[in-house]
């Protein structure tokens, strides 16, 4: 997407050919896409406002809320309904002689004509995504519209009409701009205030499609199911009803039956007034709501909790199934005070809106599962504790670059035998599952391979040809699959790459220090503080696990003396980047470990990443791992 600089340059650049004012953009085709196209024109306009662009005089608030809103429904629909890169234009055309009116022109494109523009008004099946209301709303708010079919190409454009603003005009606009810029300006309009208006369906219209598009925008970024639901009751209250509350169908973590007979968990309730939050709440919880199967997603009227509202007039109580994918989530229940019934167009606001929380409540839950399974398996694929050396301290630091899934670094510390302790800190080709896949296999592989007795040179040798076998057998399995499929081959890059760099040793403490023998596989380098401050490196450079048959590995011994510290990282630490410049540029590492003398091997640790830490302002790209040894 081009950044705000280019729309400068498309303004006022005199010699640049087309009409003075027009940018454009290429957004993917998924359901990201709508919400970047609202903030890409909206930037466009206030950057030509600013800039004053002489077209851009007749700008107003409402010309801006339009085109947002038009535009959100054009890419809707050509994601919805093609599925390709979604290209979009905005321009701003200067009056034709003895025409006074200036004109935005909104084009977007896909690549998918075959497709017909959706044009009906139907509601959208329960559990589907975001979809446009029909090029109805296009007609309503432009002053002329078309498509355009080109070879490979659809082009939807519309025009609106850019009217100048007289000096001391005053220009209509809606009752709040606060909430218009915090994208709630259809549930100020909505909720019952004393001088609202409500005769206005288009008002209504406009500010129920930004309301949903902007609450969209907000629930679509939230991977927690529980910041879900309060973002839910903050939207609703006080805007829309005086009181919600929203149920959590799951088996594991209720105490009440749901819509869908799974337990019931009341995950929110939200009050205009703070004080009646809790008493309201005990009274839900004894009676989660019960919709019959034929609900669907529609209101839905559920008893009103007076004995929870004590004090305030009677009123209307409705419930929501909140459901996705065919699955029942939850229930959102909303209640406002001295209403016999809620109107038509707030039920089908908040209809349309439920919809939307359904589909964050199952993203988070979606992604919250991917989190647990990976913390899973990180936990496995990891050293539930270090071994304690006898004369040795260690210093550990492991923070993968995802979060919530299992990196691409692993680290271990064992004894391997009477007398013997080794430790490896390894980091394998790729990300994920297929990175864990690699894991799983050597961290096993090098624990029984330590045990049997075999040296340090000797485990990396076996080690590297069981990850070739491995590859071996995983690339035959997969040419089977293909060749059963039909295909062609087996891709050169893929799951059969098992490439591992790795940095294994192995101590034997003895009276007045510990002997250390390490070898490195196409790993950095370890670093040997002494306690004067010098640094060496204390080991030569090998080839990578898994990339050569029959390599045969090498390795050093040396004594670790009291006091000296060994620093293993991985290239994570090495090579964080700050622009062009990597951390380990001139020696950086070593530079940071010569600043880390009469620490010990926790703090050396510690300060080792904070450094790496701060050398960007970036957050980093990769996993970090590092492992400190310090004799005492």
């Amino acid at each position: 997407m081009q950044r705000e600089t280019d729309f400068r340059a498309s303004a006022t650049a005199p010699d640049r050919p087309g009409p003075p004012a027009v940018v454009r953009t290429s957004l993917p085709g998924n359901p990201l896409a709508p919400a970047a196209a609202r903030r890409f024109v909206r930037a466009a306009l206030a950057d030509w406002t600013e800039l004053g662009v002489p077209a851009a005089a007749g700008i107003t608030d409402r010309l801006a809320d339009d085109s947002v809103l038009l535009v959100s429904e054009l890419v809707t629909n050509a994601v919805v309904h093609a599925g390709t890169t979604v290209e979009l234009l905005c321009r701003l055309e200067e009056a034709d002689p003895g025409d006074s009116t200036e004109t935005l022109v909104l084009e977007v494109s896909d690549h998918h004509p075959s497709r017909a523009v959706r044009s009906d008004q139907g509601q959208p099946s329960t559990g589907t995504p975001e979809y446009g209301r029909g090029l109805h709303l296009v007609a309503t708010l432009s002053e002329s519209w078309g498509i355009t079919y080109r070879t490979g190409t659809k082009t939807v454009w519309a025009r609106l009409p850019v009217e100048e603003v007289q000096a001391g005009q005053e220009t209509e606009t809606y009752a709040n701009d606060q909430a218009i810029q915090r994208g709630l300006r259809a549930a100020e309009i909505l909720a019952p205030l004393p001088k609202r208006v409500t005769h206005d369906t288009d008002w209504v219209n406009r500010g129920a499609l930004t309301f949903l598009a902007e609450a969209s925008d907000l629930l679509a970024g939230q991977f927690d199911v529980d910041l879900v639901a309060a973002l839910a009751g903050q939207l609703l209250v006080p805007r829309l009803a005086d009181w919600c509350a929203v149920w959590f169908d799951d088996a594991s973590e209720g105490s009440g039956r749901g819509a869908g007979g799974e337990e019931a968990r009341l995950a929110r309730v939200w009050h205009t007034s703070e004080h009646r939050i809790e008493e309201l709440r005990r009274v839900l919880e004894k009676e989660p709501p019960r919709l019959p199967a034929a609900v669907g997603s529609g209101a839905f009227p559920v008893p009103w909790p007076g004995e929870a509202l004590a004090g305030e007039p009677s009123g209307t109580a409705l419930a929501y199934r909140l459901t996705a994918g065919g699955r029942a989530l939850g229930t959102l229940v909303i209640g406002r005070a001295g209403l016999v019934r809620f109107p038509d167009e707030v039920t089908g606001l908040i209809e349309d809106f439920s919809r939307r929380v359904a589909l964050a409540l199952s993203t988070a839950r979606r992604y919250q599962r991917q989190a647990n399974i990976s913390q899973v398996l990180q936990r496995g694929l990891l050293p539930s504790k270090v071994a304690e050396i006898p004369g040795v301290e260690s210093g550990v630091v492991y923070e993968p670059r995802d979060k919530g899934g299992p990196g691409g670094d692993f680290y271990d510390v064992f004894q391997a035998g009477e007398g013997r302790w080794c430790f490896a800190l390894g980091d394998v080709q790729g990300k994920g599952p297929e990175a864990a896949v690699v894991i799983g296999l050597a961290r096993p592989w090098l624990r029984l391979l330590a045990r049997e007795g075999y040296q340090v040179a000797e485990v990396l040798d076996r080690l590297n040809q069981l990850l070739l076998d491995d590859a071996t057998e995983a690339a035959d399995a997969a040419a089977a699959v293909v060749a059963v499929a039909g295909g062609q081959g087996v891709p050169q890059d893929g799951p059969t790459s098992r490439f591992l760099s790795l940095l294994y040793g192995e101590l034997e403490p003895y009276e007045g220090g510990v002997r250390c023998t390490i070898a490195s596989a196409g790993h950095p380098l370890p670093l040997l503080l002494s306690p004067e401050g010098e640094v060496r490196e204390a080991a030569t450079p090998q080839v990578l696990l898994g990339v050569v048959e029959d390599e045969t590995y090498t390795s050093e011994t040396f004594e670790l003396r009291t006091g000296e510290t060994l620093l293993c990282v991985t290239d994570g630490v090495t090579e964080r980047r700050s622009g062009r410049l990597q951390f380990d540029d001139g020696e950086g590492l070593a530079r940071a470990l010569a600043g880390c003398g009469g620490l010990d091997a926790g703090l050396v640790a510690e300060r080792i990443r904070r450094l790496v830490h701060e050398f960007s302002e970036r957050p980093p790209d990769d996993d970090l791992a590092l492992l400190v040894l310090q004799a005492r």
